[in-house]
């Protein structure tokens, strides 16, 4: 898909590209000044992560085996929050990624994404007993 073959207007792409950040993300996001979130809104999630033959799922898989092997933890902390609460991947599946990249990009790497998921799980039970108490 390209802005000369997929015939949206730049007001449309910029649509379809906020609307793709809050599906991936999972939550409500709203357009952004500057260039940098206009090539992410525009060009990122209004054209690669709109492509119909990957899932989000099957992205954010690849996201995540990509950042692990770079040691981009942080980023991989909103990956892995954002698959827990889309509902993409339990708390076992994400173990079990961290176990099957351990062999392909090293032990540091797959045990430093374990310890993210750690993290990510307990502050998501965390977030929902509070919830649970607040009503």
């Amino acid at each position: 898909m390209s802005a000369e073959t997929d015939g949206l207007t730049p007001e449309q792409r910029r649509a379809r590209g906020v609307a793709k950040m809050g599906e991936v993300y999972g939550w409500e996001m709203s357009d952004g000044p500057g260039a940098h979130f206009a090539v992410t809104a525009d060009h990122l999630f209004a054209d690669i992560w709109s492509r119909p033959e990957l899932s989000v799922r099957d992205r954010r898989l690849l996201l995540l085996g990509a950042l692990t092997a770079q040691g981009h933890l942080d980023v991989t902390e909103i990956q892995v929050s954002a698959a827990l609460r889309n509902g993409e991947l339990t708390e076992e599946q994400l173990r079990e990624i961290a176990i099957f990249l351990c062999h392909y990009t090293g032990w540091a790497a797959g045990t430093k994404l374990d310890s993210v998921v750690g993290k990510v799980v307990a502050a998501e039970k965390k977030a929902a007993e509070k919830k649970s108490a607040e009503k």
